[in-house]
């Protein structure tokens, strides 16, 4: 992705940030009565929430500390009670412009129309509050997604492979060594042959992953033929040699437009990140496989699936939707993406496209359950 790219890409989404949380501000100031010494906590308050991500943002790329940290985590948070602030909000607000046309509000809300909003506004806050809180206890909490799947094809020395993936870890400041550690403890209690990770391994910046030393919490990842993994969109945004240098270092095998063969039985081929202008065409990537042989591609953004069906792909495993993460968003993916979570047989060709097992943004999850795959491939 170029700098110029990302520069749009940033701009449009902090003019966009910057108005939602002006729209949540003001509707809020409206529910607190004029003179009340209230109004200036409020507005200390709600401000120092909706800039604590930017500026921990910014202070971890000059120095990472404890106060970098905590901004990030309660700036993450507030991503998430923005989203539910607003739609209810809105809501209201829709409601509101409807009774004024044609009246629908009981009696006793116009008689005392300012115990009206404070007793709304609290009503919004503990709701969303629950939300928030109920969707990060459910993010913390990844699921054991078993899949059984038959490959019409010899793998010669094998008759079959367990594969555990985990997309969309995303390491950092917010998924830490004590969630990681549960990630790989989880891992290796499936017993995998193969571990594959189809990109985001790493969030953004590589800085907090290399302080908190999470390289040598990866070593710990036990499988058979190793663990294999692709870039994703957030390797690009980070420093996708700096991300990739640092993985290799740490007993992590990049599949970079890529093929891997494992024990004369199977083919593993990466894909690099659509962020990558110029990527390598899945036809050239295969020009020289043994195609009688089972191939598992691992491709990060699940855009043209068609193209594994095409050109005989066995199994394609993606991310990076994370169907969504916060509830509606789920519907936007699901109109983006052929498959915006789950399997999907194309032809001869398995696709799954996971949640994920990490968050990005906020650590929470409204719409979906994180998840690891443990997928038994049997070849016939």
């Amino acid at each position: 992705m170029r700098k110029r790219d990302i520069a749009i890409f940033f701009s449009v989404v902090l003019t966009l940030y910057g108005l939602i949380n002006s729209y949540i501000f003001i509707r809020g100031l409206e529910a607190i009565p004029e003179p009340s010494p209230v109004r200036t906590w409020y507005v200390v308050a709600f401000w120092f929430l909706a800039l604590a991500f930017i500026a921990g943002r910014f202070l971890e790329r000059v120095s990472l500390s404890w106060l970098s940290s905590l901004l990030v985590w309660i700036g993450s948070f507030w991503l998430a009670a923005m989203v539910y602030l607003l739609l209810m909000v809105f809501a209201i607000d829709v409601v509101g412009f409807i009774n004024h046309f044609f009246p629908l509000y009981p009696s006793f809300i116009d008689a005392d129309v300012e115990r009206t909003r404070e007793v709304t506004a609290l009503t919004v806050c503990i709701a969303t509050l629950c939300i928030v809180t109920a969707g990060y206890i459910n993010a913390r909490t990844p699921r054991i997604k078993s899949l059984d799947l038959n490959i019409r094809k010899s793998g010669r020395q094998m008759a079959g492979i367990h594969v555990v993936a985990a997309s969309d870890i995303h390491l950092g400041t917010i998924i830490c060594k004590a969630r990681l550690e549960k990630i790989v403890a989880t891992i290796n209690s499936l017993n995998p042959d193969l571990v594959l990770l189809p990109g985001d391994v790493v969030d953004e910046d590589i800085g907090p992953v290399i302080k908190q030393n999470l390289g040598e919490t990866l070593r710990k990842i036990q499988s058979r033929f190793g663990v294999v993994a692709v870039t994703g969109n957030h390797e690009y945004i980070g420093g996708v040699e700096e991300a990739c240098s640092y993985l290799v270092e740490h007993g992590i095998v990049m599949l970079r437009d890529g093929v891997l063969k494992i024990n004369d039985s199977f083919y593993v081929v990466g894909r690099e990140d659509r962020s990558l202008r110029g990527r390598k065409s899945l036809e050239t990537l295969l020009v020289d496989v043994d195609m009688s042989l089972p191939v598992l591609a691992m491709d990060h953004q699940p855009f043209h699936l068609e193209e594994s069906e095409k050109n005989g792909v066995d199994l394609q495993l993606s991310g990076h939707t994370h169907h969504g993460q916060l509830w509606p968003f789920n519907f936007i993916t699901k109109r983006i993406f052929e498959v915006s979570w789950g399997y999907k047989k194309k032809g001869g060709t398995h696709i799954y496209v996971s949640s994920g097992v990490g968050t990005w943004g906020p650590p929470v999850r409204t719409g979906n359950r994180p998840e690891i795959l443990s997928i038994r491939l049997s070849f016939t």
